[in-house]
């Protein structure tokens, strides 16, 4: 796998005026903002890079890109100072326009600068290159830039998810390790499919994937190198192994050890191979996620007679409960990568939501429910979840499953389409990096 970082080629426009257009994304929904996106010049794929900076800007449910009917002015020059009255009239806010060409060692570089309409300033301006067969890229970059200027968050477009895909009826279902682009385009398989693997997760440096195998006919935690594809089995532990989740730095695994019908939650030192138990409880102990900042970890247990929510810090001390909402169970939590919010699965009368809480346990909100809602796992700017959900089939005798997408907020709710039926999404970092 080729590394994922991209350089910036140039600073075409070296300063970033810092006007006044800004969306508030801190409360609850609010009406889109409206934006112009001009025709991009230059190559043949120059349009086709701006189709992914809209789709991308639009599904955030922030933005509602102008149809370009509506423009008045026909901008031809990324240099070319807009007539800032023809984009008010329309009332568009913000305006970006590009330039796509090819370099002389044949990758694409784009230019862009994006506009404040009413303000008359450029809020952002970059050039920056990629391979050509990578241009779908340049679309997402872009995007996560513009985004990012505009709501003051990171953007989370230049990511990729992997998750398991299933095919075939209930009682023989092929389940695979599978890694797409957020909005679903370069889907590829990771696994052949001749073993049932479940719970995958990416490392936070995008090296490798942590997830659960039943080869040999018991469950046990893997690592797949991202760039030889190599799978390694972390230890024929006695008993079972599942649920694991890296560390901040990628260079520890929290999971589940069970034996004897009890299961324990261990540390595995992926550097020496070592383990450490940092539960001891005769009840069930499962699903650990880490902190941002490494120095705590969420975990379910059934050690108060249902299934709660826990934290405690990274070496097992100071346990504390934290979900006391209404009657129901609690699994799956999920830290935020911003530390603000633990997502969770819960199951209250029947029904299955997806909700976020504070990590004190405070302002819970159910955001997403459904037949069978499970496995939330945030983007890397916190804003987005994604999750899986099945729905019942008539047809089939099994519930067709999906991924889908939704602000913290509640509101815009999307299926992410796939090849197969999908389920255990889990998003990667950003891909690019500034060096």
């Amino acid at each position: 796998m080729k590394k994922v970082y991209l350089f910036l080629f140039i600073f075409l426009f070296s300063f970033d005026v810092f006007a006044d257009l800004k969306i508030d994304i801190t409360g609850g929904h609010s009406e889109p903002m409206p934006i112009a996106i001009t025709d991009f010049s230059g190559v043949r794929r120059a349009n086709d890079v701006r189709q992914i900076l809209v789709d991308d800007l639009e599904s955030s449910g922030l933005f509602r890109v102008i149809n370009k009917d509506a423009y008045i002015q026909k901008i031809k020059d990324v240099n070319e100072t807009p007539n800032f009255v023809d984009w008010q009239t329309i009332n568009a806010q913000a305006l970006l326009v590009a330039n796509v060409e090819r370099a002389d060692d044949g990758k694409l570089k784009i230019a862009f600068r994006l506009w404040d309409v009413y303000g008359g300033q450029v809020m952002i301006g970059r050039a920056l290159t990629l391979s050509e067969n990578e241009w779908r890229r340049l679309g997402h970059i872009v995007a996560d830039m513009a985004y990012s200027r505009i709501t003051g968050e990171s953007g989370y477009f230049d990511t990729r998810i992997v998750y398991i895909s299933e095919t075939g009826h209930a009682g023989k279902r092929k389940k695979r390790l599978a890694m797409m682009d957020q909005d679903g385009a370069n889907q590829h398989y990771l696994t052949d499919g001749k073993t049932l693997v479940l719970t995958p997760r990416f490392a936070p440096n995008m090296q490798k994937i942590a997830y659960m195998s039943y080869q040999g006919g018991k469950p046990r935690v893997f690592v797949m190198d991202l760039q030889t594809m190599e799978q390694k089995d972390l230890g024929r532990f006695e008993g079972m192994s599942f649920a694991p989740r890296f560390s901040p730095d990628s260079q520890t695994l929290a999971m589940s050890l069970s034996k004897n019908g009890n299961s324990e939650i261990y540390l595995y030192d992926l550097t020496t191979g070592k383990k450490r138990q940092i539960t001891n409880h005769p009840a069930i102990d499962t699903s650990p996620c880490f902190s941002p900042d490494g120095q705590k970890i969420v975990f379910n247990s059934d050690r108060s007679g249902s299934q709660q929510l826990y934290v405690m810090d990274k070496d097992g001390k100071n346990v504390k409960r934290i979900s006391f909402g209404a009657k129901g169970s609690y699994a799956t939590p999920v830290w935020s990568p911003r530390g603000d919010y633990i997502a969770f699965t819960k199951i209250q009368d029947g029904t299955f939501y997806i909700g976020i809480m504070r990590p004190d346990g405070s302002a819970e909100r159910l955001i997403a429910k459904g037949f069978l809602v499970e496995g939330p796992a945030f983007a890397p700017n916190g804003r987005v979840l994604a999750f899986f959900k099945q729905t019942p089939n008539d047809v089939d005798d099994y519930a067709k499953t999906g991924i889908y997408t939704i602000d913290v907020t509640g509101h815009n709710e999307q299926y992410l389409n796939t090849p197969t039926d999908a389920s255990d999404p889990a998003w990667s970092p950003l891909l690019f990096e500034k060096k």
